[in-house]
């Protein structure tokens, strides 16, 4: 019987291999990830992100340019105006959603208000524009959802639609 060269490797060594195997793949990855992210390019020839919507004054007429298909440009505005004590979470002037961040009254620290705005045509109607609250109470340590005043919802709504009219009005007198 002839007898092989190479003798038979036992399980611990395969092991061992497969190990090592696993071990240079994976340095591999790593360095070449690492190379990656290292760049020659020159940062300040990045352009710098620019808000548009925040830097420029649109007026009361909001800049037909950039809401032409948009929603009605005094309603936009009186949103804004009338929640302006609240911090935004978000706004899109295109999309017409504005979303607060949570707000604590000063009053009442165990309490706190998010508000939803949406200015859905442009059209500066009563129907145009749909406002959502929520309100949460501070219940063992826990902010705890709770329902909101049967008229805080219509309230704000008629304070945005106020506001939207005195623009509206504001801008026809300057014209």
């Amino acid at each position: 019987m002839i007898a092989s060269a190479r003798p038979k490797p036992d399980h611990w060594s395969r092991h061992r291999h497969h190990i090592l195997r696993l071990n240079v793949f994976a340095g591999v990855l790593l360095f070449s990830l690492l190379a990656s992210c290292s760049s020659d390019r020159d940062p300040s020839g990045l352009a710098k992100p620019k808000n548009h919507l925040m830097t420029v004054d649109r007026g009361a007429t909001g800049g037909d340019d950039q809401l032409k298909d948009g929603v009605n440009v005094y309603l936009w505005r009186g949103a804004l105006d009338t929640l302006s004590f609240m911090p935004f979470s978000s706004a899109d002037a295109v999309g017409g959603i504005i979303l607060t961040d949570w707000y604590t009254p000063p009053t009442s620290p165990d309490e706190r208000f998010k508000i939803a705005a949406y200015v859905m045509s442009r059209r500066l109607r009563s129907d145009s524009l749909r406002v959502a609250v929520f309100r949460q109470e501070r219940q063992g340590g826990q902010w705890v959802d709770s329902p909101v005043s049967s008229n805080t919802v219509s309230d704000i709504t008629t304070r945005i639609l106020n506001r939207a009219r005195e623009l509206r009005a504001e801008n026809k007198g300057g014209d």
